[in-house]
């Protein structure tokens, strides 16, 4: 199992993985031309984040992406995990944590960074023991958005 930063060559699974997650956890089915420029668009951009990748015999298996949020309160970055996914014959194996380990100590080497956050749906209970099994907690907050 390696863990490591995904490259532009990695872009056509993870564009996979957010078209199956999508379907899989919302019922949603994703403009697969403006998935693939939003994928894409982060490899062009760091500003916009990151992507880390399980690969297992030369075959991506499961991923995620970092995106950022400065808090003011703490000085520092809080990276937000999102579109995490692992194919379904792969999970329950700890690759997450593999993953969310990878990032962890990405950010100490950073310094600046003074937090993890992501969001889950509601009903994702399995999900939600993962994180908390991982010592994250639920937050507190809300979530509100407006799409335009």
């Amino acid at each position: 199992m390696n863990i490591r930063l995904a490259e532009k060559s990695d872009a056509a699974a993870l564009v996979e993985f957010n078209q199956a997650m999508a379907l899989e956890t919302e019922g949603k089915t994703l403009d697969a031309q403006i998935l693939q420029s939003g994928v894409e668009s982060v490899f062009h951009d760091e500003k916009k984040g990151f992507y880390v990748v399980a690969e297992e015999n030369e075959r991506i298996i499961g991923g995620l992406m970092i995106t950022f949020e400065w808090s003011d309160w703490r000085d520092g970055w809080f990276w937000w995990i999102q579109s995490v996914y692992i194919l379904p014959e792969f999970r329950a194996r700890g690759i997450y944590r593999l993953l969310y380990d990878f990032v962890k100590e990405s950010a100490r080497e950073k310094e600046d960074v003074c937090g993890f956050r992501l969001y889950v749906e509601k009903e994702n209970v399995r999900a939600q023991k993962v994180y908390e099994k991982l010592g994250m907690e639920a937050s507190h907050y809300l979530m509100y958005e407006e799409m335009i």
